[in-house]
């Protein structure tokens, strides 16, 4: 009973310490692996010594194998064939050729400096020409990249982990087998790949098959059905040729992830719920498990080692894998850089040390020390300045990003669109409607008649190096979705949506990621109907420090009365944004609003014109700076309680806001 307490009270720590270091590392941004290993370390024997891995026995490799499998499935699941396309010839080189770049740089590196015997020294750089989805998917999370050097670094984490763990099997069968001819290796190899792929191929078809057809099955149970089947895909390709199973995770993990299932937003969720429990387990036990004094006892030797891989050998691989692909000198030079280790390393040389142990082989804890000690300073130096390199190459997604993508084309869009145009900024429009789009083509505005859900439509307007996107169509629930999908799917700078109106008036200001546009509340349909009967006025203010708690409050009580919409802020020189409802007004920005003005339609009335006639916006007008305190001259035909609440705090002025021409008046 006690044994069984203290295995269960060893799992328990690992997963709070997992945990923990999850949380630390998702406050202060940095990649989760730093704090695992400082916390794995800490709580091991030749730390505070609460963690004993080795106590788990056979545990441990079951734990692993198992967590290794969902990591590498979802990696697979995440994996955009779309984007891979772009980048399949670098990628394919990176798996292939530089995978074997690797291998011999790193085996002679470990040989000439670390004075490990030929086969060892081999061993280890088959160990280390993975790199890390693991450790890679949070670094790009937070360092935020362009998408064509994130996808590079994605697929070549994901697609290189399988190939590099097979790889590693065929050293160590080729170690404790030394009558093994190479012929005979690079059979293994690849009839562990093809075997893999195969499996993997047929399972994740007949996974998506039954998610898509079996409807009686409800979607939470759908979720343990792809991990049941995964792991089942896993066991069947382990059976028929060992460590074959990894190929088979990765590939089922991509099929299942282009079967454009219904539920594959919940899946991704569950599945990368799971990645991350395994990832802090795995790494916790895995670096508690290792002994600080080999790796001080390394040497040197193994120093240099590590730095040669690192500053020598993957700049060599990239330059080679990358040169006819178009890549800059800037996407090359950050690539090179960013080449950290992962758990599939660690776990790998783990199970390897205590093979190479079990047969009598010297070099099995050496081996492990020095991957671990790959894994620490390619995390740390690497991970630690992704951001800064990131920073200084201008290779930040959306760096300097402008212009945007609006999805719908009703009046106040296709006003806001001109708007970003006169600004000499680009803009696209998307809708559904064909007589919404025709209206957005006659006033030269990009359009592309399609769903806002169409991320092929999404791709084609630019998106990913757009800078704001504002879903804005007349159904509040449509743009909350819209806006979501495109911040998990492009992560533009700026999500913007006109949110759905609650019946209470309690909208919320943020959705997540998505920030809700202009103002709370908005009647979006009665803005479009002032726009499209001529009832505004275009304005733009300054709001200056001498009189601004004065200005905001005048804009505020103007916006509360339904008077006023406040559209675009410029900030400086170069910022030029949609307005968000939690914007705070600052001293020196610029705002560029709507008044409503309901005496053009009393015009039209008295002069026997329609009511229906429609503003036409042939032609934005110059906007000029105008203070805020001259619309209440505008304020004639409002209501006389709006008229009261204004008066209460700015006094008339004899300026007026601008006027866009109104066709037919």
């Amino acid at each position: 009973m006690e044994g069984s307490f203290e295995l269960t009270l060893q799992m328990i720590v690992a997963v709070l310490a997992g945990i923990s270091a999850q949380v630390i590392a998702e406050y202060l941004k940095v990649p989760s692996i730093v704090f695992l290993l400082m916390f794995g370390m800490l709580l091991g024997p030749d730390g505070l010594g609460v963690l004993h891995p080795q106590s788990l026995g056979v545990g441990l490799e079951v734990i692993v194998a198992l967590s290794v499998a969902v990591i590498l499935f979802e990696g697979g699941l995440n994996l955009e064939l779309r984007d891979l396309g772009k980048v399949s010839g670098s990628l394919r080189n990176l798996v292939t050729l530089g995978t074997l770049i690797t291998l011999l740089g790193g085996g002679m590196a470990a040989h000439w400096l670390g004075e490990f015997p030929w086969s060892i020294a081999f061993l280890y750089a088959s160990l280390v020409v993975v790199t890390g989805p693991t450790v890679i998917s949070p670094l790009l999370k937070h360092v935020q990249v362009d998408r064509q050097v994130a996808t590079i670094l994605e697929g070549e984490g994901v697609l290189i982990d399988p190939v590099g763990a097979i790889l590693a099997v065929v050293v160590l069968d080729t170690i404790l087998n030394g009558d093994a001819s190479p012929s005979e290796a690079i059979i293994g190899l690849s009839l562990r790949l093809g075997i893999g792929a195969s499996i993997g191929a047929a399972g994740g078809w007949l996974l998506g098959l039954v998610l898509k057809r079996a409807s009686f099955i409800s979607e939470e149970l759908k979720n343990l059905v792809v991990l049941a089947g995964m792991w089942g895909l896993f066991g069947l390709a382990q059976m028929i040729r060992s460590e074959s199973g990894l190929m088979a995770t990765v590939v089922s993990g991509m099929v299942v992830g282009a079967s454009a299932l219904p539920e594959e937003r919940l899946l991704r969720r569950f599945k990368g719920q799971l990645t991350v429990l395994g990832v802090s387990v795995l790494f916790i036990l895995l670096s508690a498990d290792l002994s600080i004094a080999s790796i001080f006892a390394l040497g040197w030797g193994s120093l240099f080692t590590v730095l040669v891989l690192m500053l020598g050998v993957r700049p060599i691989s990239i330059l080679l894998c990358t040169w006819n692909s178009g890549l800059n000198w800037r996407q090359k030079l950050f690539l090179s850089w960013i080449a950290p280790r992962g758990i599939v390393s660690a776990s790998v040389a783990s199970l390897f040390a205590i093979l190479l142990t079990q047969r009598g082989i010297n070099g099995g804890a050496s081996i492990k020390a020095l991957v671990f000690l790959t894994i620490m300073l390619t995390v740390f130096l690497q991970g630690l300045t992704a951001r800064w390199v990131a920073q200084w190459l201008q290779l930040n997604q959306h760096f300097g990003a402008t212009g945007a993508v609006i999805i719908g084309c009703n009046p106040l869009s296709r006003l806001i669109a001109r708007l970003f145009q006169e600004r000499g900024e680009s803009v696209v429009l998307i809708d559904t409607d064909p007589e919404a789009c025709a209206k957005a083509e006659q006033e030269n505005l990009p359009v592309i008649q399609s769903s806002g859900l169409d991320i092929k439509a999404l791709e084609e307007a630019g998106l990913d190096s757009m800078g704001t996107f504002l879903a804005m169509t007349s159904n509040g629930e449509v743009n909350s979705v819209l806006a979501q999908r495109a911040a998990e799917e492009f992560q533009p700078p700026r999500v913007l949506a006109v949110f759905p109106r609650d019946p209470q008036g309690n909208a919320p200001t943020t959705q997540g990621k998505v920030s809700q546009a202009f103002i709370p509340q908005l009647p979006i349909k009665v803005w479009n109907q002032y726009l499209s009967e001529g009832q505004v006025k275009l304005g733009k203010t300054a709001l200056k420090e001498p009189g601004f708690a004065f200005q905001r409050a005048h804009l505020q009580a103007l916006i509360r009365s339904g008077e006023l919409l406040p559209l675009l802020v410029e900030r400086g020189e170069s910022s030029f944004q949609i307005v968000p409802a939690t914007d705070n007004w600052q001293p020196g920005d610029q705002i560029i609003y709507l008044l409503h003005d309901p005496r053009p339609k009393l015009l039209k009335r008295l002069s026997g014109a329609s009511a229906s006639s429609r503003l036409a916006l042939e032609k934005l007008p110059e906007v000029e700076e105008v203070p805020i305190s001259a619309s209440v001259s505008g304020m004639g035909m409002a209501s006389k309680g709006q008229r009261e609440a204004i008066a209460e705090i700015v006094k008339p002025s004899q300026q007026e806001v601008l006027q866009p021409p109104a066709q037919g008046l």
